[in-house]
């Protein structure tokens, strides 16, 4: 699923649609016409337009709810009543004559008044930092330690140049582990000429180790592009190709080369699954940190065995969901559409949910939009969502593809739309279905909203917030299970 573009509120429309709203008050217009016509009259005082004090009048704006968006008060600058609320050319022209007439009366205008002294912090007393993008600065790793152990390990490569299968040894001397040697050897430019020389890698590794100050830092710099915000999918294929080529307990995949770039799509699935909880398709550096991912890097120099690493790097786990996706793709061209997911699980997936995962609430890739099929990238996400719902990621799954407005809360609309195609099912396969009054009073004590019988957004929606925080909770669970139901539930009336 592609990023959502922010917003950017255009500023000047909204101060002149606020001006023009102050404007067009009727008490505004009041005293404009007043202040007018006494100055006209002769009698111009410059304070007839305020009424007064400046201070008093922005406190009456402010209590009234009015807004005042040119200036924090208009002092010294009468204006005439003009024709419409969207006509301001007799502004204008009233200003213009006001000049005149103050002139006239040789009556200085009133100077604004002066700006509140700032307080200044006491001397000596400064903020301390607290945010680190790049790691809290600290007792690190003693630099000229490294560089000296890095020296001694090229010296021992001919013309002190290392290659790809040298960077095992390079790595374990920059205290980096095993598998950060790709990372390492294409940061510093290697795949351009097949080896790297000891004084730009030396540089190169300076650098990072004086800009960043813990390993999620470093791993980002080893790894992203230059101004990137963040790891894209495309930025972990060094590295996991040659966890594919160099792990011995992938050893057999040598054999099957066409299997390597699957096996590949679907750890980078898996990595952003877990750790990009923003679902942004960039995973940020606090989000690594956040995560076990480098933790789980670290352990593959000890595990032979990949299958004992589940929650990233397992074949074993790669096999079922690729098995599974195979079953489901008939003309096999690693798409499938949406009479090959309703196939998923004898049918268990109702056409509404498949509509909206092919909709792409959920999904990243453009196939969805421009063939109406589903990736096995894609297909990644569904099935883990569909096999363990207890995750952070699949209550967020399965909550987009419920939430049909996507205003961040389930209303019992949405819901009883959801439901209405599983009851049919139910009762043509001769199995009386619960009503849905009765069901939705269930959901609300199991998920036990903040507030008793209401969702964030009134009595009729639940939210995202409520459904991972609480849980789902049973009438056993300490949930709301023990508290008396009203007969249509205190969350469902009049929905």
């Amino acid at each position: 699923m592609p990023p959502g573009k922010p917003l950017q509120p255009v500023l000047r429309m909204k101060v002149d649609e606020l001006f023009l709203r102050w404007l067009s008050d009727p008490g505004t217009q009041d005293a404009l016409r007043e202040g007018l016509r006494r100055l006209q009259a002769g009698d111009g005082d410059p304070d007839v337009i305020t009424g007064g004090d400046p201070d008093s009048v922005r406190a009456d704006l402010i209590g009234r709810g009015d807004v005042i968006a040119r200036g924090d008060v208009i002092t010294g600058a009468p204006f005439a009543q003009p024709a419409s609320p969207l006509d301001i050319t007799g502004c204008r022209r009233a200003s213009r004559k006001t000049k005149v007439l103050q002139t006239r009366n040789h009556e200085p205008p009133l100077a604004p008044p002066p700006p509140p002294p700032t307080a200044a912090l006491p001397p000596g007393l400064a903020v301390p930092a607290f945010f680190f993008p790049r790691g809290r600065p600290g007792a690190g790793p003693d630099l000229d330690d490294i560089i000296a152990r890095v020296e001694r390990v090229f010296a021992g490569f001919e013309s002190q140049r290392a290659g790809p299968r040298d960077m095992g040894v390079v790595a374990k001397a920059c205290g980096c582990p095993l598998y950060w040697k790709a990372p390492l050897f294409f940061a510093v430019g290697g795949p351009r000429t097949g080896s790297v020389s000891v004084h730009k890698f030396l540089a190169m590794w300076r650098n990072v180790l004086v800009t960043c100050h813990d390993d999620a830092a470093r791993f980002m710099q080893l790894l992203s592009v230059p101004g990137g915000r963040g790891l894209a999918q495309e930025d972990f294929l060094p590295l996991l190709q040659d966890v594919v080529h160099t792990h011995p307990g992938l050893a057999f995949l040598k054999e099957a080369p066409e299997f390597h770039s699957r096996y590949i799509t679907t750890v980078t699935q898996r990595i952003f699954y877990s750790v990009n909880r923003s679902w942004s398709g960039r995973i940020t550096c606090a989000e690594l940190r956040r995560s076990r991912f480098l933790q789980e890097v670290a352990r593959l120099e000890a595990e032979p065995d990949v299958n004992r690493l589940p929650e990233f790097f397992s074949y074993a786990h790669f096999y079922v969901i690729y098995v599974t996706f195979w079953g489901l793709d008939g003309d096999h061209d690693l798409m499938i559409d949406r009479r090959d997911m309703g196939r998923h699980g004898d049918g268990a997936i109702s056409s509404r949910v498949i509509d909206r995962i092919f909709s792409g609430a959920v999904t990243r890739g453009r196939s969805v939009h421009s063939l109406g099929k589903l990736s096995f990238a894609d297909f990644v996400w569904f099935l883990i969502s569909e096999e363990d719902k207890t995750t952070p990621t699949s209550i967020e799954y399965w909550f987009r593809c419920l939430d049909l407005d996507g205003d961040g809360v389930l209303s019992m609309f949405e819901l009883e739309f959801f439901y209405e195609e599983q009851a049919r099912r139910l009762e043509a396969r001769g199995i009386e279905p619960l009503p849905f009054r009765d069901l939705a009073c269930q959901m609300l004590d199991m998920v036990n909203p903040r507030v008793p019988g209401r969702g964030p957004r009134g009595p009729r929606a639940v939210g995202l917030g409520s459904v991972c925080s609480r849980g789902v909770r049973g009438p056993g669970g300490g949930g709301g299970g023990g508290r008396p139901r009203e007969p249509l539930g205190s969350g469902v009336r009049n929905w």
